[in-house]
């Protein structure tokens, strides 16, 4: 049988650097199938030839080529694997097939070797298929880019050799070349590949762009950011190639289990041939039996039960957006009955946000008005409130005036002389002072009320007079309530909040998505969020920590499966992680749990069907008399049953199934 384990096309050294189209692999392109097609189309000339009666001379060499060309490589692989002193299955049905020939069973033994050969080319199809499904996550960065030299001419150059500060023209129509930050032009940008946004994204002055995007109508220079092999589209490809190198557990225990089956099943076809030549039955019937026995006791059906389902889920949950590092990793998804949630940027957007807007009583600034003063002063500020306040000022189309005279002081806030008067925007208790009198007393209880409800309140005052408050927080993914309640139906068990925000800000987010306050851990460090995570293990629990930022990290090392935001997550979140959410779409989480489980329940339905084929037609051929036509279409069929039976999970259907297991 074919190894059921992707591999990097051949002559690919980097596929970050290769331009792939999305394609399916032709049937004919696998070195299996033609040699399947082959032994087929032999076997089919051959034998009507010798069932009309023709001269051996005519069909015996057909046979013979059907031989060589159906189990030449099987075969082969069989003997190299005895040099590592191991027994392989491949090499028993290339013995039984010579065995029925040397029996005068010629026809027989073709069979087997055409229907082997078969199985093994719809196999390979089905690997290839579900490679070929890895692969359509991504549309894979153009081979060459072009790169602006010192004196302002171009060159086209291989994206491969493109370094960190070089600068690249983008075309309208063309793909960008390398993750860099555009330098002048302005376009709109389709990015679907990296971040599954439906719509192109507009792009200009001081805006990302990423490897392997398609740009719009406008031309844009970009200064390259990353090499080649750091890029985004990069790390994604190699977290897809990682996945196709590892083997599940319980595939690892069923190769161990196949070396010794395989041992045991030699010894039993030998007593199957000797028993029966002792007690006086004739030589051809005895080795026939013992073919039959070794054909249909052979596990190639067990062997296939395991991967195929668990590749397929890799496969699938990375077209919707959910890169899952290994087999390991899936199988393990379907364990977990305990989760722990970060809150900002996973539960959060982690983009801070301006949700109230209150002047105060006496004040002659309306909404509106306030919010433009205040964005004005924060308008030079790298602060992440501060970019807040601008963009809403931005997205509410307000006028900014201009500002002078512009400082900023560290944990207090930012002062600036907007239209002659002083402007000062920042926290509350600082720029109140002892807050005594009855004006300032009022101005607190509006901040304290803003903060009670989770959002930091943002004090502006003029000349020195608190005019306005401002309420500022993160805004709450839109599935992030129903991702809860779809893990604790998942698990049965209520997830927990752990984050190292304060504990007022924690509590309002955990009821807003329906974590009860028991579950809340707030103002952890990340080695508090690992204590958090083994203090859940220590009660039996098998736990999966989702999270985004550095202080994720050690947390999602510790935890039985680790899960990452892809596109707020950091470097080191991501490379601890076992699974990515590419798009930020938090609900694909407990679907892709449920896709593991589908998986996991595939398995076991594959040992079952397995086990029922190899335990009935061993029966068969011990007490009554298996035809070995019979006992191989028996065998082969049983191993295409579970291969097709694990490739279902590369459907669609498979996925929106997962909503039938409490995901809405």
């Amino acid at each position: 049988m074919p190894s059921v384990v992707l591999q990097r096309p051949e002559g690919v050294a980097s596929i970050a650097s290769v331009t792939a189209p999305r394609r399916r692999t032709r049937v004919f392109a696998l070195a299996e199938a033609r040699w399947a097609a082959a032994a087929l189309v032999l076997f089919l000339i051959a034998l009507p030839l010798q069932l009309t009666g023709a001269p051996a001379w005519l069909w015996g060499p057909l046979y013979a080529l059907t031989y060589i060309t159906g189990g030449w490589e099987p075969g082969w692989e069989g003997l190299q694997a005895i040099k590592d002193k191991a027994l392989d299955v491949d090499l028993l049905m290339v013995v039984a097939a010579i065995g029925a020939a040397a029996i005068g069973q010629v026809m027989d033994g073709a069979l087997l070797i055409v229907i082997f050969a078969t199985s093994g080319a719809l196999e390979a199809v089905a690997i290839a298929r579900t490679q070929d499904a890895v692969r359509g996550l991504l549309d894979l960065s153009p081979a060459t880019a072009t790169r602006l030299t010192g004196d302002g001419r171009e060159e086209t150059v291989d994206t491969a050799d493109l370094a960190v500060g070089d600068t690249i023209v983008i075309r309208p129509g063309e793909r960008v070349g390398a993750d860099g930050r555009v330098l002048t032009g302005a376009s709109e940008v389709d990015q679907a590949t990296i971040t599954g946004e439906p719509l192109p994204v507009p792009k200009e002055t001081g805006d990302e762009v990423f490897a392997g995007t398609l740009n719009g109508t406008g031309a844009l220079r970009v200064k390259v950011e990353r090499d080649a092999s750091d890029s985004v589209i990069a790390q994604i490809v190699a977290m897809v190639e990682e996945a196709s190198e590892t083997k599940a557990p319980t595939q690892l225990f069923i190769e161990k289990v196949e070396q010794r089956y395989s041992l045991g099943m030699v010894a039993a076809t030998l007593a199957v041939f000797a028993i029966p030549l002792g007690f006086g039955a004739d030589l051809t019937s005895s080795l026939l039996r013992a073919m039959t026995f070794m054909i249909v006791a052979s596990p190639c059906a067990v062997v296939l039960a395991t991967m195929p389902p668990l590749l397929s889920a890799i496969a699938n949950a990375g077209r919707h957006g959910v890169l899952v590092k290994s087999a390991v990793v899936m199988e393990r998804l379907g364990q977990v009955d305990a989760v722990a949630l970060d809150k900002t940027g996973t539960l959060t957007e982690g983009t801070p946000r301006v949700t109230d807007i209150r002047p105060l009583t006496g004040s002659d600034l309306d909404e509106d008005a306030l919010l433009a003063l205040a964005a004005a002063a924060e308008h030079p500020s790298e602060h992440p409130l501060a970019r807040a306040i601008v963009d809403a000022a931005r997205e509410r189309g307000l006028d900014i005036p201009e500002m002078w005279d512009f400082n900023s002081a560290p944990g207090i806030g930012v002062t600036a002389t907007i239209n002659g008067a002083a402007i000062a925007v920042g926290a509350p208790a600082r720029l109140l002072g002892d807050g005594t009198d009855a004006h300032s007393a009022r101005t607190t209880a509006f901040a304290k009320e803003l903060e009670s409800g989770g959002r930091t309140a943002v004090l502006v005052a003029r000349d020195g007079i608190p005019v306005g408050i401002l309420g500022i927080a993160d805004r709450l993914r839109p599935d992030a309530a129903t991702t809860v309640t779809a893990l604790k139906a998942l698990t049965g068990t209520n997830p927990i909040l752990v984050t190292g925000d304060n504990p007022r800000a924690a509590a309002c987010l955990a009821a807003e998505v329906g974590i009860i306050a028991d579950d809340v851990h707030a103002g952890l460090l990340p080695h508090d969020k690992v204590e958090a995570v083994r203090r859940l293990e220590a009660r039996g629990r098998k736990v999966l920590v989702i999270g985004d930022g550095v202080n994720d990290a050690p947390a999602l090392a510790a935890a039985h499966t680790g899960i990452a935001m892809g596109r707020a997550g950091s470097d080191l979140a991501l490379e601890t992680a076992d699974a990515v959410i590419v798009r930020d779409e938090l609900a694909t989480v407990p679907r892709v749990v449920a896709l593991s489980r589908a998986a996991r329940r595939l398995v076991v339905q594959n040992l079952v069907i397995a086990g029922m084929f190899i335990t009935g037609l061993v029966i068969w051929d011990l007490v009554a008399t298996l035809p070995l036509p019979l006992g191989v279409l028996g065998h082969e069929g049983s191993t295409v049953i579970v291969g097709l039976n694990g490739l279902r999970l590369l459907r669609d259907a498979a996925w929106k199934r997962t909503r039938a297991e409490g995901v809405q």
